[in-house]
């Protein structure tokens, strides 16, 4: 694979990686799928952050609501025709009463397409609103996003040819980082006071040398809970948890904080990735392109001129060739 020689080829990889064709082609792989999942890998990844602590962030944005204990309490007919009158496009599929007297009743209401819940006043009939708080719909929100791309199970299968992608990046990735014994230092630092070119490829070097590893299991983990009928039979309970727990980093607070915070850098290696090949191919491209349609412009209107300049002599000689007869 490195070449006729083993000896050479090993030699030039850890030497000159950048000659030897193997890298050539992984690098074009990790380009190519980069620019295809760029986006799904940013959504993923930010998405990912926001609800490692979800568990907790719902626990603190329940909505608290209740009522004071006035009057007859309505009976269940009664605040059903109370709530038909407020939603009458919607039909009432379910009615949950609370054993503590103070609390509001839920009522689950449909259209056939959407399904919406909603706190009334037992004793007044009056309409409390939406049971989860703005920040637990955005919760929600945010953990269809990361699961299920917010499409089901086509959503979720997608997901899974997406986390396949994403571990395909962290390998190849972490084979073409390698720069040859003589610079492998500078590749893992960030150098503040270059130019910015040069300062995002160090931030895209550095950032995926020291985040590979939770890149790769990331998108394995990924992998697993998006394909878990495939994967269920072989593994155990016990093994679904840990990668569940491995994925999210539900050890302890300490972890859940590195895993939030590491877990941005997929979306920054995506940013300084598309940042990357901006610099290095489409503004060249396109610089290419605007000098050259230049040159045209430049050469048309002189070509116009000297064809000008020819019918203008060829005219003259007519007339001049006319009046020697």
């Amino acid at each position: 694979m490195l070449g006729k020689d083993g000896r050479g080829g090993w030699r030039r990889w850890v030497q000159r990686p950048q000659s030897l064709w193997v890298r050539k082609a992984l690098a074009q792989i990790h380009l190519w799928i980069g620019i295809g999942v760029g986006i799904y890998v940013l959504l993923i990844s930010v998405s990912g952050s926001a609800i490692v602590f979800r568990r907790e962030l719902a626990r603190y944005s329940r909505k608290s609501a209740s009522v004071a204990q006035s009057g007859r309490r309505m009976s269940r007919e009664e605040l059903q025709k109370r709530v038909q009158s407020d939603f009458p496009s919607y039909e009432i599929y379910g009615v949950y009463d609370s054993e503590r007297p103070e609390r509001p009743v839920e009522v689950v209401l449909g259209d056939g397409k959407t399904r919406i819940s909603r706190l009334f006043d037992p004793y007044t009939g009056r309409n409390l609103g939406d049971p989860q708080s703005f920040m637990s719909r955005t919760l929600g929100w945010l953990i269809d996003l990361h699961d299920n791309l917010l499409a089901g199970m086509t959503g979720r299968l997608v997901n899974g040819i997406g986390a396949l992608f994403v571990t395909l990046l962290s390998l190849t990735g972490i084979i073409i980082w390698w720069p040859g014994i003589r610079h492998w230092r500078r590749a893992i630092v960030i150098h503040r006071k270059a130019r910015f070119a040069r300062f995002n490829w160090d931030l895209h070097s550095a950032a995926g040398f020291w985040c590979s590893a939770f890149v790769f299991v990331w998108g394995l983990s990924g992998i697993c809970l998006c394909f878990p009928a495939v994967l269920n039979p072989v593994l155990s309970n016990d093994g679904v948890f840990w990668i569940t727990q491995l994925h999210f980093g539900r050890f302890d607070r300490v972890t859940e904080a590195i895993w939030t915070i590491l877990g941005l850098a997929p979306a920054l290696l995506a940013i300084t990735g598309a940042l990357m090949w901006w610099n290095r191919v489409l503004r060249k491209r396109i610089a290419i392109r605007r000098s050259a349609n230049s040159a045209r412009i430049t050469w048309l209107p002189a070509r116009a001129h000297r064809t000008r300049r020819r019918a203008a002599t060829a005219h003259a000689d007519m007339f001049r060739h006319s009046d020697q007869q």
